[in-house]
């Protein structure tokens, strides 16, 4: 985490639908397995969702009930809680590929004919 951007603590529903969308692109998986948890300044422990862009660091609130109730709400996710192809898609052409890593494009090092094992 880069420690000079700002932070900012927000509940999901409260963001920029721009920043939803990049979030969604982040976590194409839902995000009750992505929560962390820590304290906030009253000394309570929250949970939240991180998601990080090129100028702020956000910590999403949310409990884990949320998250999923998020996800079942949110037309954007198919029945399994996963993120349609097609929206995908969609956001992917929406927003620069700077902001994410396509791990695809990322060519073998290890070419078809090689072995890993001698």
């Amino acid at each position: 985490m880069n420690t000079s951007k700002p932070r900012v603590i927000k509940d999901y529903d409260k963001l920029p639908v721009e920043i939803q969308e990049q979030i969604k692109l982040e976590y194409p998986y839902g995000f009750s397995d992505n929560l962390i948890s820590f304290t906030n300044k009253d000394g309570a422990i929250v949970s939240a969702l991180p998601f990080e862009t090129e100028d702020k660091y956000y910590m999403v609130r949310m409990t884990i009930s949320e998250a999923i109730k998020i996800i079942e709400d949110d037309n954007d996710f198919d029945a399994d809680g996963m993120l349609k192809d097609g929206i995908k898609e969609e956001y992917e052409s929406k927003y620069s590929d700077d902001d994410f890593e396509d791990l695809e494009d990322i060519p073998d090092d290890i070419s078809d004919d090689e072995s890993v094992f001698d």
